[in-house]
């Protein structure tokens, strides 16, 4: 009897260290359980920490690796004997496969957000302008502002197929099919046409390898084509779809704009790619040969090009309206190309055009934010636009090209203009940014033209300095954004801009790239690396992906008949049930 009474005494000494009421009574030793539970904590949390930078390490050294791979290939094929005994072939470089980062519940949760926020949208266009090209959200109606070519539907094709909404995808695909119609007597923006649709329609052609997508691409495109038949080839901006007549805008003073002609090289060498007809390819590359005769020593361009005789005009120098996506292009020519010699001089092209950047860099006082000027003649304005705002995600994704070094520079570049961009959001009232701001010795920013329009620009650089640099900070300041677009564009019936970002007073108009860029940039920012993966896929400058294809033809030929090509392929991360969240 006393052997079982000591022994539930010592049964009940045992459990009383998990009461409570224990510790109340012995603050010390409640003081060691806390210092105990908070470093193991601690600790836990400094492994995750670790093990995250370790594979983001790991992905950037893989991505390393290959572009040596590269500079040895380019350096055997210019150098030919002299590097005989570098045989990269005999010995394969046994890379390491890219560590896919985890789901991080949080990213699911802000996904399913902007899923959200791509549904209502598209159900208030379905709802009130299906089939016209943008919804007017105010007044429940539809407007024609592209002539008819449903410009919100072929946009929205790859974000919806990505984001996994497949019955919506599925009805805008027997729209394409059975309603799409080229044939119009309107004259269409060579540039904007071939942006969203011509890259929107091949697009959805990569992701899903459905034809029909191929043969409107090819439709549309046969139609501007003649656009590219002047005396230099440098190509008119406007034409006539149904009679096929170009010209050039009269406000340009008969000039060609350089972001309009420069700017259709990723959607036309595809083309050549997957129709197997060189036609498309050559008229957009011989843009580069006759720019690439007079490009200066800094690589910056003014943004009036004579069509007739290929030369600039004295005009505006910028990485804003009508300059911004020549320089874009340049870069993603060469990712396009998979970074072969064939596609070499985009590169150098590109880089020499950074080094001209680097002389418009200026910071302003006192915050010390990094912005890019306008420049004509030798004279700069203090001016950026949020257009601009593209510019730290190109900078970073081509930063990884550059020799060690210049890599580190241009992304912490890259870095400080992201850093201003997100400050044009955080500096008004509504925490969205105006279209472009101006900058005055010792008051920092102030917003210039004061209209936000649900541009996508900062968010797109936010996406790439994330996939690039792991840092979830550039989620953070994503997510913000977004949360001020829910709070002062989102509406009943879609989302609108903004007349004034100070006052907050909404417009009337939901712009076709607020689904095909702004709303896809944020899905992405929030997905794993796999969706869309960067080795596979380039952007083009709607934020349509297109498939990578490695170019081996030599750059005289711009047919694109040595190209290495698969057959389409649906969208893998779709494929393996990665882009789903159902």
């Amino acid at each position: 009897m006393a052997r079982s009474s000591r022994s539930s005494l010592s049964s009940t000494n045992r459990w009383r260290y998990l009461s409570p009421s224990y510790y109340l009574k012995r603050p010390k030793r409640l003081a060691f359980l806390f210092i105990a539970f908070v470093s193991l904590s601690f600790f836990v949390w400094d492994r995750q920490t670790l093990n995250r930078e370790h594979q983001v390490e790991i992905n950037r050294l893989s991505e390393e690796l290959i572009r040596l791979k590269d500079q040895v290939h380019e350096l055997k094929t210019r150098y030919g004997e002299a590097t005989e005994d570098i045989d990269i072939d005999q010995k394969p470089i046994d890379v390491p496969k890219k560590v896919v980062i985890p789901d991080d519940p949080l990213d699911k949760q802000r996904r399913e957000k902007v899923k959200d926020a791509m549904l209502h949208a598209w159900t208030s266009y379905e709802k009130y302008a299906w089939g016209q090209d943008e919804l007017q959200p105010q007044t429940k109606n539809g407007v024609n502002s592209f002539g008819g070519l449903g410009a919100t539907i072929v946009d929205s094709l790859d974000t919806l197929y990505i984001m996994g909404l497949d019955e919506q995808f599925q009805r805008a695909r027997e729209w394409v099919a059975t309603s799409l119609d080229f044939d119009k007597n309107y004259e269409a923006s060579v540039f904007e046409t071939t942006i969203r649709v011509v890259g929107g329609l091949l697009s959805a052609f990569d992701l899903s390898g459905d034809k029909v997508f191929l043969e409107k691409a090819k439709d549309i495109a046969d139609r501007l084509l003649p656009a590219w038949d002047t005396p230099s080839g440098i190509p008119y901006n406007r034409i006539n779809l149904q009679h096929g007549d170009a010209h050039n805008p009269g406000w340009t003073g008969g000039e060609s704009i350089l972001a309009d002609s420069g700017t259709e090289q990723l959607e036309f060498i595809a083309l050549s790619q997957r129709t197997g007809d060189p036609k498309y390819q050559q008229k957009v590359e011989n843009v580069i040969t006759q720019l690439q005769k007079t490009f200066p020593a800094d690589g910056l361009l003014p943004i009036y090009i004579n069509p007739h005789t290929g030369t600039t005009a004295y005009s505006t120098i910028t990485f804003g309206a009508m300059g911004d996506s020549f320089y874009e292009y340049l870069l993603k020519a060469w990712i396009q190309g998979n970074k072969t010699q064939s596609v070499k001089h985009y590169r150098d092209m590109w880089e020499t055009s950074m080094k001209g950047l680097e002389s418009l860099i200026r910071k302003t006082t006192p915050s010390s934010f990094t912005y890019i000027c306008e420049k004509t003649g030798e004279s700069l304005s203090d001016k950026m636009d949020e257009l601009a705002c593209f510019a730290p995600g190109m900078l970073a994704l081509g930063s990884s090209g550059f020799f060690p070094g210049d890599n580190e520079k241009y992304l912490q570049l890259a870095e400080e203009l992201a850093w201003t961009c997100y400050n044009f959001y955080q500096s008004t009232p509504t925490k969205l940014a105006g279209e472009n701001y101006f900058f005055h010795p010792g008051q920092d920013m102030s917003v210039g033209t004061s209209w936000n329009i649900l541009r996508p620009e900062t968010v797109e650089s936010l996406f790439y300095l994330w996939r690039l640099t792991g840092n979830k900070t550039y989620q953070e300041w994503g997510w913000n954004i977004f949360q001020a677009f829910e709070k002062n564009s989102r509406i009943e019936s879609g989302y609108v801009g903004l007349k004034d970002v100070n006052s907050g007073v909404k417009d009337n108009m939901m712009q076709s790239f607020f689904l095909a860029e702004t709303l896809k940039y944020l899905y992405l920012l929030f997905s794993p690396s796999s969706v869309i993966p960067f080795d596979e896929w380039v952007f083009n400058t709607e934020a349509h992906p297109l498939r990578i294809v490695t170019r081996h033809d030599k750059p005289e030929e711009s047919g694109g008949s040595k190209t290495q090509q698969k057959p389409p392929q649906r969208f893998r991360a779709r494929k393996e049930g990665r882009s789903t969240d159902k």
